[in-house]
């Protein structure tokens, strides 16, 4: 960035909160910062992806002046806006169909098979529509099946017998289309590979169980160059089986498995063509058979890790972001934040029990924890009077109720902070055994 003008950065569904984290980036105080279309819009399935592409249009045209970047730090369909607002715009972006790829959960698998077998799940699409459609999943029990497009692990289930894949699918075909409509009309504007048909965003895919610790690896490719900024661990609960928080950086994996993470993301990126974009890539790694797995591949920067790099690095990842779209070197500060280690920590309901949300955390409740833990970052995702069932946004097998982020000096010193932040936040939730009046 020079004095001469100011930089027009539009950053699809930015909230306030991403709004703070964009202050830390170099130049911030050269650049202008706007809302390109509300989150609520753009992370609820049901707008047809035409009306939103055709409503960000005259957003941008209203301001006026350059657009120097578009940025994207959620799924589908913002990932895709940006790409085709920023080629409209003559802004650096990755080929759309290599955006679409990632995207689409069965050809993102197609390629990986053909670029990184040995990381690469059992897996088969099908078509949940088919009443015949178990006869063509070679795979054994228990797998999981998800579509190819969804959210948050929306109408993903575990499968463990053909009466849970038939009642599995009974729900599928009720919701499935809220996501796979919009994302056909994306399929339509890319050159498709012969396996992956035109009306697919409504098509399944069934995948191998994997075990083992997750991690994900998050960097740029900008002009044909790879680059990591960081590796992020997901730590599980004390049970094992939903992730208790995200947490930078990663020291659940020796530092050679994190060398093969980022062998194999280059190897896709570069297989697919991918370019002038940031990334991330989740794996999870089996100890015990030495077994790396590809978990899925994400065309953005994730914005759930923005506040971890501020609080250890000192700048959000919006920082490598923005590089790329000004034509400079991708690049973030080491080390320079206020914390040794970050963590986005989950508030999640233990069960997938219906309830009425009966008390929240109060805001001087809040502010102890604030006080207590300088820093830290609280999210209540419920009001009194939800009802967990009627939530949006929810995964098939637990309710997200809130979020923290949390700095700490040591791995020991943010786990005890995290329980601490959860004594000090109640809930109350009645559970719900009739229907809701």
């Amino acid at each position: 960035m020079t004095g001469e003008r100011r930089g027009q950065v539009f950053v699809v569904g930015m909230n306030e909160f991403q709004r703070d984290q964009l202050e830390t980036v170099t130049h911030a105080d050269q650049m202008d910062f706007h809302q390109l279309l509300p989150p609520e819009v753009v992370t609820r399935p049901e707008h047809r992806f035409a009306d939103l592409l055709e409503r960000a249009r005259e957003q941008l045209d209203e301001v006026g002046g350059s657009v120097d970047a578009i940025v994207a730090h959620w799924d589908f369909p913002t990932s895709v806006l940006a790409r085709v607002l920023g080629r409209e715009r003559g802004l650096p972006v990755p080929p759309l169909e290599t955006v679409v790829a990632c995207e689409h959960k069965h050809w993102s698998r197609l390629e990986q098979r053909a670029s990184v077998p040995e990381v690469t799940p059992a897996f088969a699409g099908f078509d949940p529509f088919d009443d015949d459609a178990l006869s063509g999943i070679d795979l054994d029990y228990p797998f999981w099946i998800k579509p190819v497009k969804s959210h948050s692990s929306q109408l993903g289930f575990r499968t463990e017998s053909a009466r849970d894949f038939r009642e599995a699918l009974a729900e599928i075909r009720e919701r499935i289309r809220a996501f796979g409509d919009p994302f056909n009309e994306v399929l339509g504007m890319v050159e498709l590979p012969e396996q992956i048909a035109a009306d697919s965003g409504n098509c399944c895919i069934a995948e191998q169980i994997i075990s083992g610790d997750q991690a994900t690896v998050e960097g740029a490719m900008s002009k044909g160059e790879f680059a990591v900024h960081g590796v992020i661990d997901s730590p599980k609960d004390e049970h094992g089986r939903h992730f208790s928080r995200y947490e930078y950086p990663a020291t659940s994996m020796p530092e050679q498995v994190q060398d093969r993470m980022i062998d194999a993301s280059e190897r896709y990126l570069r297989h697919i063509g991918y370019d002038n974009a940031a990334w991330n890539i989740e794996f999870m790694y089996d100890e015990h058979d030495d077994r790396l797995w590809l978990v899925e591949a994400n065309p953005r920067i994730s914005q759930s890790h923005s506040e971890l790099f501020v609080k250890v690095d000192g700048m959000s990842n919006h920082e490598v972001a923005l590089d790329v779209a000004f034509g400079r070197p991708p690049r973030l500060p080491h080390r320079r934040g206020d914390f040794t280690v970050a963590a986005k920590c989950f508030l999640w309901t233990e069960e997938m029990d219906d309830g009425i949300v009966r008390r929240v955390p109060s805001d001087d409740e809040v502010a102890r924890v604030v006080e207590r833990f300088p820093g830290t970052h609280v999210r209540i995702a419920v009001e009194v009077g939800d009802r967990l069932s009627e939530l949006a946004d929810q995964s098939s097998y637990r309710y997200d109720i809130g979020t923290l982020f949390i700095g700490a000096q040591s791995r020991d010193e943010l786990v005890e902070a995290y329980g601490t932040c959860r004594e000090m936040l109640p809930f109350e939730i009645d559970p719900v055994s009739l229907p809701a009046r």
